[in-house]
């Protein structure tokens, strides 16, 4: 019952927090406001519940935010000189990455987290087959799109170490045991 009540309180309070964000303001006034709106949006669109794993692990979390930051970096001056260089050739590509997870939290959360890495940028998310669809850059061999797969494999990898749940762990170590990776 707790985490029923805590999956419908989070999507409310992220709304109100959204609000007072979109404001700049973070006063009474911005709050009820924000309540307000909140009240609304819940009654007239549906909100799916938010299946949160009840996990957090601290050291994983800081891991990612670390790796995260370092590739925003590379990635940065990579761009950067592909954009200086003499005579650059733009090659990119679509790239379909089916991701281990089936939960919508690690799957928005592993776009998320792709598009903030300069070089790619999330297309599409298909929920259904758990498939997740980037445009990426400087991509010109088939090694740069299996290199591209397994960043976004990592990143998945990453995030369902720090919050996913028992079931996405399971099914993550079931995968690399079959890889003989683990």
């Amino acid at each position: 019952m707790k985490a029923r009540i805590l999956s419908g309180v989070l999507p409310f309070a992220g709304l109100v927090l959204l609000w007072m964000l979109l404001w700049g303001q973070f006063t009474w006034l911005a709050a009820v406001t924000g309540i307000a709106l909140a009240i609304v949006v819940s009654a007239v669109f549906y909100l799916p519940a938010v299946r949160l794993s009840g996990r957090f692990n601290v050291l994983r979390a800081a891991l990612l935010l670390g790796r995260l930051l370092a590739d925003i970096v590379v990635a940065s001056l990579q761009i950067a000189w592909s954009a200086l260089r003499p005579h650059y050739r733009p090659s990119n590509a679509i790239i379909a990455v089916p991701l281990v997870s089936r939960s919508d939290l690690v799957m928005t959360f592993t776009a998320v987290t792709v598009g903030l890495v300069p070089g790619s940028i999330v297309v599409d998310i298909d929920r259904d087959e758990a498939t997740l669809y980037l445009h990426a850059l400087n991509v010109s061999s088939m090694q740069d799109v299996a290199d591209a797969k397994s960043a976004v494999l990592a990143a998945e990898r990453r995030l369902i170490l720090a919050v996913g749940s028992a079931d996405d762990l399971a099914q993550l170590r079931g995968l690399q045991a079959e890889k003989g990776t683990g």
